[in-house]
């Protein structure tokens, strides 16, 4: 599920006798108003039903991008966004306002009162989009100058907001992961890799492929997911001659990860100029070695040599030799993987997570009180 880590945040809070509504678009097949996993919802209408397909799939970039259409349906979600927080404040008087991605989360928090403090938490796909064209970095540092406070999910992240809103104080505060259904079990494969993401150029898979064909070990690789780069990515498995070493399993419900995490030798995460890496999160979680690429938030999550080894990013060669030489350890990387579970328990628990904003949240309120 598309941002299910804020559905963890919400609870974790929750359990914290911390009251937490939601406020979230509309989209076809999902009621007006519902709970959850006890977190009460309502989602706003910003168009005919069949148009509301903005939310929820991970695809809102691409509907928009270059698309009339896309612009009017996301002008729409804005517009009926920005009136639909100030409703909810009206009617539910809220202490703050937690605001996900700065866009479109944080420019649709501006229907707050300026009394109300926002809090905006910036996850990466917001990052990349403020860089997009002339107009988005203003927009930014407009939406960022009226929180009270901004976080990002790595420091990575925190540093590049940093860049494009000069002074702007951003505190590193990662999302939680789900530490219940994560979890280790079970015997790994002798030398198969695991990736876990969307099939499109900013993952890296295209990367990974030329990789295992150049590298020394012959493992085999299962690709977990689905994108728009599927078809030339499997044509592309059959240029280089691995149609026997990669399987496509498709895209898999969370639950279903956890098989995949645990039985993999090793998780590969070939992206570049990732937020955070949550599939990294999850891998080590599950006791699962990580090679990733040194770029972006992932060097908060892979501590190199500790938990998993690091390439630099862009480099087909160099992450073959981070797989070759994680195959030659004695135990093929299984001491990483339970320091790697050590150290995301310690950072991504929910109840910790949890504990971290709300003290964010008072500081938030006692500032602008």
């Amino acid at each position: 599920m598309a941002g299910a880590f804020i559905l963890r945040l919400a609870q974790a809070l929750a359990e914290a006798r911390t009251d937490v509504r939601v406020l979230a678009p509309a989209a076809e097949g999902l009621p007006d108003a519902d709970s959850v996993e006890g977190i009460p919802v309502r989602r706003f209408r910003y168009a005919p039903a069949r148009w509301q397909t903005l939310a929820y799939t991970g695809t809102m970039a691409e509907q928009v991008r270059g698309s009339p259409g896309g612009y009017a349906k996301m002008a729409a979600l804005l517009a009926r966004g920005c009136v639909a927080v100030r409703y909810d404040v009206t009617r539910l008087a809220p202490d703050i306002v937690h605001a996900h991605w700065w866009f479109p989360g944080g420019v649709v928090a501006l229907g707050a009162p300026r009394s109300l403090p926002i809090v905006a938490t910036l996850h990466g796909s917001d990052i990349r989009l403020a860089r997009t064209n002339r107009v988005a970095p203003i927009l930014f540092r407009h939406v960022v100058a009226r929180c009270a406070a901004v976080t990002a999910v790595s420091g990575w992240l925190a540093g590049e907001a940093r860049v494009m809103a000069p002074g702007r104080e951003v505190a590193v505060e990662p999302m939680p992961a789900d530490v219940a259904l994560f979890t280790p079990g079970g015997s790994r494969h002798a030398a198969r890799m695991l990736f876990v993401g969307r099939l499109n150029a900013q993952k890296g898979i295209a990367l990974l492929l030329e990789a295992l064909a150049v590298s020394a070990g012959g493992a085999s690789l299962d690709v977990v997911g689905d994108g728009p780069d599927r078809a030339a990515l499997e044509a592309r498995v059959v240029r280089l001659g691995l149609a026997t070493r990669v399987v496509f399993h498709g895209a898999r419900a969370q639950p279903e990860l956890v098989p995949f995490y645990r039985s993999a030798t090793a998780v590969v995460v070939p992206s570049e100029h990732e937020g955070l890496g949550l599939v990294a999160v999850e891998a080590h979680l599950c006791e699962a070695p990580v090679i990733a690429c040194r770029s972006g938030g992932l060097t908060d999550v892979v501590a190199e040599g500790e938990t998993g080894l690091l390439a630099p990013p862009g480099d087909a060669r160099a992450l073959a030799a981070a797989m070759d030489a994680l195959l030659a350890r004695a135990d093929r990387g299984a001491a990483l993987g339970r320091a790697g579970r050590i150290r995301a328990l310690a950072r991504f628990a929910p109840a910790s997570v949890a504990a971290r904003y709300r003290a964010l949240y008072d500081r938030a309120v006692t500032r602008v009180a």
